[in-house]
């Protein structure tokens, strides 16, 4: 059965970095769109970006220049690098896959979804 697992998430303090990891398995997801989210208690999910199968990536307004998402397919894993954490990026974080182009939208992510990990960002 395929599966994403997320990791990497912890606490950090405001500025630093973390580095999450989505790793794949149960199917090759290299045709896929990869896509990461986030979630705080008692609101909606948010798009934070994607990356397509050919490596061209979006991102939210909100991340972009902070964030960079990158995959390996070899090792079938995607990553989330995030740099310049604010306490507003507190959430848990969750990769995606779907086989279209990708959207902003977490209800056309209709294929693949992890468990998802925190992050939680001092200040």
């Amino acid at each position: 059965q395929a599966q994403l697992v997320e990791s990497g998430g912890g606490l950090v303090q405001a500025g630093g970095s973390l580095r999450l990891s989505c790793a794949t398995s149960g199917r090759k997801f290299i045709w896929h769109t990869m896509g990461w989210f986030r979630q705080v208690p008692g609101k909606e999910r948010e798009f934070v970006g994607f990356i397509r199968w050919n490596g061209d990536t979006v991102y939210a307004d909100s991340v972009k220049g902070r964030y960079t998402i990158s995959r390996d397919n070899a090792n079938n894993t995607v990553y989330l690098e995030m740099n310049s954490l604010k306490p507003e990026d507190t959430a848990v974080y969750f990769c995606a896959a779907v086989q279209t182009g990708g959207s902003s939208s977490p209800k056309d992510w209709d294929d693949y979804w992890g468990q998802g990990t925190r992050v939680t960002v001092s200040s």
